[in-house]
């Protein structure tokens, strides 16, 4: 666990590391270039840098966290990557479950892995475990199906980066959406049209809606500000905690 500099969580937790690109979302993937890093600093958990593998002795942690936290769940992998065993995912959830004073935010890009094990009652959600999925672009949009078919208890988007227009989103049965622009050296540009499109059809929705960052080569000068306000919407379930 380590404190994490993402706007919408307050700590990152990673039972598992290591990936591979699935879609065009993934092209400049931050977790890919720090997994390199840490390698070279000697980082025994990323020492096949970004290879799948999967750390029992983290299982322990959440236990030991005395006040309540809210956890961005693998911000260096993604929990339902198919070389991660369903029985390994068991065991995350039944530690998300034993520890229902943290709120687990787990996003993957694998919704049809999700929405399998789900379908087959492999997944014992509880409460405090949050699910979402990652959809950049149009192309991508079936992913909230799949996430919607699940019996997860709150469910959201992940709109990062944001590399296309999503006009007409189906947000029937979804309570968060996160957008963000690419940062980067070489960040895909994300046009203000689309973020405050996406803004509107979550106030239509009465969705809550989370700006994180324009983005760009220098994202801090950028800012995250939207129509001259910040917008740091959270789920109204998130003030049961």
């Amino acid at each position: 666990m380590s404190q994490s500099s993402i706007e919408w969580t307050e700590m990152t937790w990673n039972p598992t590391t290591g990936c591979d690109k699935v879609s065009a979302g993934c092209k400049f993937c931050y977790a890919e270039v720090m997994s390199s890093r840490l390698k070279a600093m000697g980082v025994d958990k990323y020492k096949d840098e970004f290879k799948v593998r999967i750390h029992e002795s983290e299982l322990r942690r959440p236990y030991s966290w005395k006040k309540s936290k809210v956890v961005f769940v693998n911000s260096m992998s993604d929990l339902f990557h198919k070389d991660v065993p369903i029985e390994f995912i068991q065991k995350v959830f039944k530690v998300m479950k034993e520890n229902p004073q943290h709120v687990f935010q787990v996003l993957t890009k694998r919704a049809d892995i999700l929405r399998y094990y789900d379908s087959e009652g492999l997944l014992n959600w509880s409460h405090n475990i949050w699910m979402g999925v990652s959809v950049e672009s149009q192309k991508v949009e079936h992913r909230i199906d799949n996430l919607r078919a699940t019996n997860a208890r709150v469910k959201f988007l992940s709109c990062e980066p944001l590399i296309g227009p999503l006009p007409k989103l189906n947000l029937k049965g979804i309570d968060w959406v996160i957008v963000g622009g690419e940062s980067g050296r070489k960040p895909r540009p994300m046009k203000p049209e689309w973020v405050t499109n996406i803004k509107d059809q979550c106030l239509d929705a009465d969705v809550a809606f989370f700006f994180k960052q324009w983005g760009g080569t220098n994202k801090k000068k950028a800012g995250r500000q939207l129509e001259g306000q910040t917008w740091d919407g959270m789920p109204s379930i998130a003030n049961e905690f």
